[in-house]
């Protein structure tokens, strides 16, 4: 059986989004994500989709990898389409079938909603877990939320229990391959019936996968005890982040790309987003 699972997987490389501080690369795409939820017009989605290839150009990761990553949420995308294409109402008529009446309105406002997914996919993509290690992006998420341990946030432990999750997030996914291979050794069928009984099929799966998950987690306890693990306090890092120029460069280039939206959406609509 054929993974087509990527999330969390990391990528290699030492591109200019790679060498980025794991800290502003999070910042970033924060401020990636807003400006995509400003855009409003074609003209400004054009803008951003312009950008998003140039970041993954410059990651030098397939594009193909990246769009395996949305292959999960095909069906949220399309059904958010559809909805668009056929409840939406505008001036101009396309097709009239029955009570189904299907306007150029509702077309491009449902183009633009699915290229808004597809690109806040690709920002989180390109610049955390694509081009990041689970490692610093835990590291990076407890500094910056380091204040708020002035308020007895127990932030360590919130990234500790992140990096875990990352960690074994492969782990789990090659063991499900390896009992589902198990299993249709024997005899199981996964890819025939009704929904029912497809449901049924996987108890075979869940079963030994939560077991493995239970004994891999006491393992992993166990061994954090005997290197005598207590948490955040007093612990320092053989890493230490630090910013360099070209991190507050690619976060001006960001709030740049912020105006340019906006300023789009103010003279150069074309045509405006319906929601």
């Amino acid at each position: 059986m054929k993974s087509d699972i990527v999330f969390g997987q990391y990528v290699e490389g030492r591109s200019p989004i790679h060498k980025l501080d794991a800290r502003i690369k999070i910042i970033i795409a924060i401020l990636y994500i807003v400006v995509i939820f400003l855009a409003k017009s074609v003209s400004a989605f054009a803008l951003l989709a312009l950008s998003a290839g140039v970041f993954v150009g410059m990651t030098k990761i397939s594009p193909r990898l990246i769009m395996r990553s949305m292959k999960s949420l095909v069906f949220i995308i399309l059904f958010t389409a559809i909805i668009n294409i056929f409840w939406m109402t505008g001036d101009t008529l396309l097709l009239k079938f029955w009570v189904i009446e299907i306007y150029l309105e509702g077309v491009i406002n449902a183009v633009l909603i699915v290229l808004r997914i597809m690109l806040l996919i690709i920002a989180t993509s390109v610049f955390m877990t694509y081009t990041t290690t689970p490692l610093a992006l835990t590291d990076a998420l407890e500094h910056l939320l380091s204040p708020l341990k002035k308020i007895k946030v127990p932030v360590h432990e919130f990234a500790m229990m992140m990096t875990i999750a990352l960690r074994f997030i492969p782990t789990l996914i090659d063991e499900t391959h390896k009992i589902i291979n198990a299993q249709t050794a024997r005899g199981a069928d996964f890819s025939s019936g009704n929904i029912i009984k497809r449901a049924k099929a996987l108890i075979p799966i869940l079963i030994p996968l939560f077991i493995s998950a239970f004994r891999r987690a006491d393992e992993l306890a166990t061994a954090m005890e005997c290197r005598c693990y207590t948490g955040g306090e007093g612990r320092t890092r053989m890493n230490v982040p630090k910013t360099a120029t070209r991190d507050w460069v690619f976060l001006g280039c960001l709030v740049l790309l912020g105006g340019a939206v906006v300023l789009l959406n103010m003279y150069f609509p074309i045509y405006g987003l319906g929601v």
